[in-house]
C-alpha cells in the first residue's frame, strides 16, 4: 500500500481500528507509522485526546525562525488561494511560526491548529506530521487514519526535519498540512526545496570568521556594474530552480574558492539559462582571508562588469593550531543568501540583516523591493564566502560522510545481485563519480562463486549522467587485458586510480578503438575489486567525464568504501541467489512430474514459487480402485530447505495412505499423527517447534458422480458447477496438522458431469494488502459463468486476476473438470449367500464382456469372478453385490458386509484350498480391499492392452 492508503480510503482506518482493539495488522501499515502508533500506545496516550501543551515562552528570533521568515513568506505566496496551512517547529515540537494559504480558513480551524506555541512532539500530539519527523528524523507523510488523534483523520501532511548543515542537528521540522482530497506529490519536491534553503540560510549563521569576512565584503563595495540592478539571492531562487540547477552553482562557488583565484565565471544551467560566478579576494580587520563568489543575472544587452583574472590570492596560514583544528571541525565555507549589495555600506545594521536573512532585499537605491527578482531580471548577490583551504577540505569530508551514510541505506535493500549492483553505481553517481559500471562473472548472477573471475565477466550494469557514451553493453562479454587497470585491481586486490587517462597506457592498450571513442567523454578512472569474505564478485569501475578535476587518493578510498560495502551486500544476495535455487530445484523435483492416466477427471495445475522464500505447498492426483481419482493439495508451515523437505516427505506418505484406498478423514489422521512424531522426533534439531502443515484431500468417483473430502485447516474449494454458478462447500475446516487428538470430518455430495473442482494453496488468497474475503470474491469472479472453460484456461485465468503481481508465499493450485463413467460400461447384479448363484453370475459377466466386445478376457474374468464370489459367499456375511466397470482397465468388485479381509498366503502341498487368490494375483494387474462404513470390497483390475 502507498503511503498506507487505500483506494477508498478506509485501508488506514480499517487497520488503526484492528490496532486500537488489539488486533495484529501486520505488513497492511506503513513500518513508521505502525512503530508511532506502538510508541504512542506505549506511552499512554488517548486517540480523543484534544489537550496539548503550549508553551508562551519560545524565541521568535531564534536562527531557525531567522532563517525560515523568507522561505515561509515565500511558500505563503505561492500557496495563495489552497487550503494548505505550513507550519515551522523547533527541535522540541513546538510550532514556532504558521502561514496559510487561505486566510480565511482560519477562523474555522481551533486554536491548536492556528495559534504558535503548541507541542507537536510524538509523546505529546500521537503520530503526526512534526511528531513523526523528529522520532524518525526523516522525510515523512502521515495520511488520513494514519494519524493517532481522532482530531486529525480528515486531514494529511507531509513534513521534513531541517538541519544545521554543519554539525547535522536538527534545527526544526518544515510541515506541510492539507485535507486529503488535496493529495498531489509535488508537495514533497516544493518542501524539500524549501528546507534546503532554510538550511542555507542557518549555514549562513555558523561562523564568526565567515561573519566577519561577509562584514568585510559588505564595507568594501563592489566592482563597477554598469546599469540598474535589482536584489537576486540564490535561496530566494531556491524554489524556482531545479536542485539540479542550484547544486551546479553551489559546486562551481566552492570550486572558485577553494582554488584561491580571482575569477569570473560563466555557468550554463541545464535548462540553458546562464549566470556569471564572481570571485575576489577579501580580508577582515582581524587578518582572516578568504574569497566571495557573487552571482550575476546581466539585464538583456548588458553585459556585466568582469574583474581581473590574474590575482592570485597567497596561500592562506590559519590563525592558530586550536583555531585551525576547530575550522576542519566545521566547515568555513558559508552558504550565504543576502541581499545585493549597491555600494558601500555599514557593517552593522545592513551586514547583520544580510547574514540573517531576516532583513528585507535592497534594491539598488537601498530601499526595500516588492520582491525578489527572477533570473531573468539583472542583479547580484552574493552566493559564497569562505576561506579556501579550510572550506574545501570542511565541505569535501562532509560530503564523503553523507555519500557513506548514503550508502548505508541504498546498497543492499534487496537479495538481487543485479539489483544490489545498480544501487552501487546510482549511489556514486554524481556524488562520486559521472559514470560507474559494474562488471560480474556469470557464476555469480546465478547465485555461485566463480572459479575464473575474468573468464566469465558480464557487463551487468552502466549507470551514469547520460546514456549516450559508448561503454560496452549491458549482458555482453568483458575480456580485460593484463594491462588494464581492472586486471590490475584484481591482482592486487586493491582499487587502482588512473588520474589521466589520456595517459595511461594500460587502458589505452586494452582496446585503442574504443577506448579513443570513450576519452572524447571520460578524463579519469578508478577500478575497484568487488570482494567479500575473501571471494571475488567482481569489479566497479568508477569514471569522472563533467567535473574537470581527477579523482585523487580520498576519491579512491572512498569508493573503495562503496564497494567493499556493495560486495558485501552483492554476496548476501549470492548466497540467497544460491540457496533459493537449490530450494526451488527441490521443491520442484518433489512434486508430480507427470499426471496418470484416468478418465474421472480432466486435471491442469500450476506452482508458483514465492518471490523471495520458496515454501512447502505441493499438490498430487492419485489414480484409486474402482475408476475413483484423489486430488490432494498441501502447504507446509514456512519456508526454505526444511519446508520443502518436509513437503516432499508428507506427500510420499500421503499418497501411501490414499492408495491403502483409506477415506480422506482417516487419511488425514494418520497424517496428523506423522506429522507430530517428526515434530517430535526434531525437537533436539534446528528447525525445533515449526513443522505443520495444512492439507485438503478429494475423492471422486464418476460412477456414481460422488465427491467426498475433508480438510485439516486448508482454505476450502472453489466449485464451479456446469451452469457456472461458484460455491465455496460447507465443509468443517478441520485442525492443522501435528497438533493431534483432534477429529476431522469428512463431507460427501453429488458433483455433476462437468463440474470443475478448484483447489489452491493460501498463497492465492492471503496476501498482506488484501483482505481474504475480497479475494474470495475475486476468485468467484474469475470462475463464474464459464462453465466451457478447459482446467488449463481456468488456471491461467486464476494466475492472471487473482494471484498477486509480487507472491509473499508459494502457490499450488489443482483444477480437475469431472467425468462421469458411462452408464452403459457399468454392470452390477446382487446375490443371496447361495454357492448355487456363483454359475449364474459368472454366465451373466461372460455375456457382458461379449457385448463390450472384450471375448479375449472372459477366461480371466471367469476365474477371478469366481474366486472372489465363492469367498464372499463361504466367509462373507449378508448379500453379496457384484459389479464390472469397463474403463481403461477391466475391474471386478466383490462386496459383502463383512469387515473380514482375504491375505494372499503360500498354499502348502498338502492344502485342499487357498490357492484362489493366488490365481487372483497371477490374473490381476492389481487387487486389494476398501472397506466400506458396513463391510467392504474386494476388488480386482485386468489390463486390456493385449485384449
Amino acid at each position: 500500500m502507498q503511503a498506507g492508503r487505500a483506494t477508498d480510503g478506509t485501508g488506514p482506518a480499517r487497520f488503526r481500528e484492528r490496532f486500537l482493539q488489539g488486533e495484529p495488522v501486520g505488513q497492511g501499515v506503513r513500518a513508521s507509522i505502525l512503530d508511532s502508533w506502538l510508541r504512542c500506545r506505549s506511552l499512554g496516550l488517548s486517540p480523543d485526546q484534544s489537550d496539548l501543551p503550549f508553551r508562551e515562552d519560545f524565541d521568535l528570533d531564534s536562527r531557525i525562525v531567522r532563517a525560515a521568515v523568507p522561505v515561509l513568506d515565500r511558500l505563503q505566496s505561492r500557496f495563495s488561494g489552497s487550503q494548505i496551512n505550513i507550519s515551522l517547529a523547533d527541535a522540541e515540537g513546538v510550532v514556532l511560526l504558521r502561514r496559510f494559504g487561505d486566510m480565511s480558513q482560519v477562523t474555522n480551524l481551533p486554536a491548536i491548529q492556528r495559534v504558535p506555541g503548541f507541542v507537536f512532539a510524538e509523546q505529546y500530539a500521537g503520530t503526526n506530521g512534526i511528531g513523526l519527523a523528529l522520532a524518525e528524523r526523516q522525510h515523512i507523510r502521515v495520511y488520513g487514519a494514519e494519524h493517532f488523534a481522532e482530531r486529525s483523520q480528515g486531514n494529511a501532511c507531509v513534513a521534513l526535519p531541517v538541519r544545521d548543515p554543519l554539525s547535522g542537528r536538527i534545527e526544526g521540522v518544515l510541515c506541510f498540512g492539507y485535507p486529503r482530497s488535496f493529495e498531489t506529490p509535488a508537495l514533497s519536491t516544493v518542501i524539500g526545496k524549501a528546507a534546503r534553503a532554510m538550511e542555507r540560510r542557518l549555514l549562513g549563521q555558523s561562523s564568526a570568521r565567515e561573519r566577519a569576512l561577509l562584514r568585510a565584503y559588505l564595507a568594501t563595495g563592489t566592482e563597477a556594474v554598469a546599469g540598474p540592478h535589482r536584489g537576486v539571492a540564490v535561496d530566494e531562487l531556491a524554489l524556482e530552480l531545479h536542485p539540479r540547477d542550484q547544486a551546479v552553482l553551489m559546486e562551481k562557488a566552492a570550486e572558485l574558492i577553494s582554488r584561491a583565484q580571482r575569477a569570473a565565471v560563466e555557468v550554463s544551467l541545464p535548462d540553458g539559462r546562464r549566470i556569471t560566478l564572481l570571485s575576489r579576494p577579501m580580508e577582515t580587520a582581524a587578518g582572516v582571508n578568504g574569497f566571495a563568489v557573487e552571482a550575476v543575472w546581466p539585464s538583456a544587452g548588458q553585459p556585466a562588469a568582469i574583474p581581473h583574472q590574474a590575482d592570485n590570492l597567497p596561500g592562506l596560514v590559519a590563525e592558530s593550531a586550536a583555531e585551525s583544528a576547530v575550522g576542519v571541525a566545521v566547515s568555513r565555507l558559508a552558504r550565504l543568501s543576502v541581499a545585493p549589495r549597491p555600494g558601500p555600506v555599514p557593517a552593522a545594521t545592513p551586514g547583520q540583516a544580510a547574514v540573517d536573512g531576516s532583513g528585507p532585499a535592497l534594491d539598488g537605491t537601498g530601499g526595500a523591493t516588492d520582491g525578489p527578482a527572477g533570473p531573468s531580471s539583472s542583479g547580484r548577490g552574493l552566493v559564497l564566502v569562505g576561506e579556501p583551504q579550510v572550506g574545501a577540505y570542511a565541505l569535501a569530508a562532509r560530503r564523503r560522510l553523507e555519500l557513506l551514510s548514503e550508502a548505508s541505506a541504498r546498497i543492499g535493500t534487496t537479495l538481487e545481485v543485479r539489483r544490489t549492483a545498480e544501487e552501487l553505481a546510482e549511489t556514486a553517481v554524481p556524488r562520486l563519480a559521472d559514470f560507474v559500471t559494474v562488471d560480474l562473472p556469470e557464476a555469480v548472477l546465478r547465485g555461485e562463486e566463480s572459479a575464473d573471475p575474468l573468464g566469465d565477466l558480464r557487463r551487468t550494469v552502466v549507470h551514469g549522467i547520460r546514456d549516450d557514451l559508448p561503454f560496452t553493453q549491458v549482458d555482453k562479454r568483458i575480456e580485460y587485458g593484463p594491462t588494464a587497470p581492472q586486471l590490475r585491481c584484481l591482482t592486487s586486490r586493491q582499487a587502482v586510480l588512473d588520474p589521466d587517462l589520456t595517459r595511461s597506457a594500460g587502458w589505452l592498450a586494452q582496446d585503442p578503438e574504443h577506448t579513443e571513442q570513450l576519452l572524447a567523454h571520460v578524463h579519469s578512472l578508478i577500478a575497484v575489486p568487488l570482494l567479500a569474505r575473501g571471494v571475488v564478485l567482481g569489479i566497479a569501475s568508477f569514471y569522472r567525464a563533467q567535473d574537470p578535476a581527477p579523482f585523487d587518493d580520498d576519491d579512491r578510498s572512498l569508493a573503495q568504501e562503496l564497494a567493499a560495502r556493495a560486495a558485501l551486500s552483492i554476496d548476501n544476495a549470492r548466497r540467497y541467489t544460491h540457496e533459493r535455487t537449490m530450494v526451488l530445484a527441490l521443491q520442484r523435483r518433489l512434486l508430480p512430474h507427470g499426471l496418470p492416466d484416468q478418465e474421472a477427471v480432466e486435471v491442469a495445475h500450476r506452482y508458483l514459487p514465492a518471490e523471495f522464500d520458496v515454501g512447502g505447498d505441493w499438490y498430487d492426483v492419485i489414480p484409486l480402485p474402482g475408476a475413483r481419482i484423489g486430488l490432494l493439495v498441501g502447504d507446509v508451515v514456512g519456508h526454505g530447505m526444511l519446508s520443502a523437505a518436509t513437503m516432499g516427505r508428507l506427500r510420499t506418505v500421503a499418497r501411501g495412505f490414499a492408495e491403502l484406498d483409506l477415506p480422506p478423514d482417516e487419511v488425514l489422521v494418520h497424517l496428523d499423527n506423522l506429522v507430530g512424531r517428526m515434530d517430535r522426533e526434531d525437537s533436539e534439531g534446528e528447525g525445533a517447534g515449526i513443522i505443520g502443515a495444512t492439507c485438503l484431500y478429494v475423492i471422486y468417483d464418476p460412477t456414481s458422480q460422488r465427491c467426498v473430502m475433508a480438510r485439516a485447516g486448508h482454505p476450502p474449494p472453489a466449485l464451479v458447477l456446469p451452469d457456472g454458478s461458484v460455491s465455496y462447500p460447507e465443509l468443517p475446516a478441520g485442525p492443522p496438522l501435528g497438533l493431534g487428538g483432534l477429529p476431522f470430518d469428512a463431507v460427501e455430495f453429488d458433483l455433476p458431469q462437468g463440474s470443475q473442482l478448484v483447489l489452491y494453496t493460501d498463497g492465492l488468497i492471503e496476501d498482506r494488502q488484501r483482505d481474504v474475503d475480497v479475494v474470495l470474491e475475486q476468485l468467484r469472479g474469475a470462475l463464474a459463468h464459464h462453465p466451457q472453460r478447459t482446467p488449463e484456461e481456468t488456471c491461467q485465468a486464476i494466475l492472471d486476476t487473482v494471484a498477486p503481481a509480487h507472491p509473499c508465499d508459494d502457490i499450488a493450485l489443482l483444477v480437475a473438470r469431472t467425468h462421469a463413467l458411462d452408464p452403459r460400461r457399468i454392470a452390477s447384479w446382487d446375490l443371496r449367500s447361495d454357492p448355487a448363484l456363483v454359475g449364474e453370475v459368472r454366465a451373466s459377466a461372460l455375456r457382458q464382456l461379449a457385448d463390450w466386445g472384450l471375448d479375449e478376457a472372459a477366461f480371466a474374468a471367469e476365474l477371478i469372478l469366481s474366486e472372489l464370489v465363492t469367498n464372499a459367499i463361504r466367509h462373507g456375511s449378508g448379500p453379496v453385490r457384484v459389479r464390472l466397470l469397463y474403463d481403461r482397465t477391466l475391474i471386478f468388485e466383490v462386496s459383502d458386509s463383512s469387515n473380514t479381509a482375504p491375505h494372499l498366503r503360500r498354499a502348502a502341498s498338502t492344502d485342499e484350498g487357498g490357492r484362489g487368490l493366488f490365481l487372483v494375483a497371477q490374473l490381476s494387474r492389481t487387487w486389494g480391499t476398501r472397506y466400506l462404513p458396513e463391510g467392504k470390497v474386494i476388488w480386482a483390475e485386468c489390463g486390456l492392452d493385449g485384449m
